[in-house]
């Protein structure tokens, strides 16, 4: 779906979706000025297009006992498709694995990653990076506060 066909009322609705996914479908049609059934069709329209990939709770990850954050940039000895593949797949698997991206620059990967506590995350670089042979370096930030979370989207709501 292109941005181009996106109208006010979808990208409000998606605002609102953004905001607080548990809305009741009343008050999104509120939201938009749409009718119920309308907006029930413009949410199957929306995901359907891929518009909206998932929808999901944000958790405190301290109140379930995950109180420390890293930011670890990861460079790999060789980047081909294979070796990519497995490394992907091996950080999809990972469940303190919040965030991964494949990155340009000195670094190959940017995580954000969880543990317990400092003996956690070594467990979870062995894992990740002592254990795997194509890791070639990564360098550790140790999260001091988080000062914003998120995984919104401008959705450029006219007001």
């Amino acid at each position: 779906m292109a941005v181009s066909t996106l109208d006010q009322a979808d990208r409000i609705l998606l605002d609102q979706l953004q905001r607080d996914a548990t809305q009741g479908i009343d008050a999104l049609a509120h939201a938009c000025g749409l009718s119920v059934a309308s907006v029930q069709r413009r949410l199957r329209r929306l995901r359907a297009a891929g518009v909206i990939e998932r929808e999901a709770a944000v958790l405190d990850p301290a109140a379930l006992g995950y109180p420390m954050t890293f930011v670890i940039m990861v460079e790999l000895e060789r980047e081909r498709r294979e070796q990519l593949a497995a490394f992907r797949a091996a950080i999809r698997d990972e469940p303190q694995v919040q965030q991964a991206y494949y990155v340009t620059g000195e670094s190959d990967f940017a995580l954000v990653c969880l543990a317990r506590d400092m003996a956690d995350f070594e467990a979870l670089t062995h894992r990740l990076f002592f254990e795997n042979g194509n890791v070639r370096r990564f360098r550790t930030s140790v999260v001091m506060e988080r000062t914003k979370v998120g995984l919104t989207a401008p959705v450029d709501v006219e007001t």
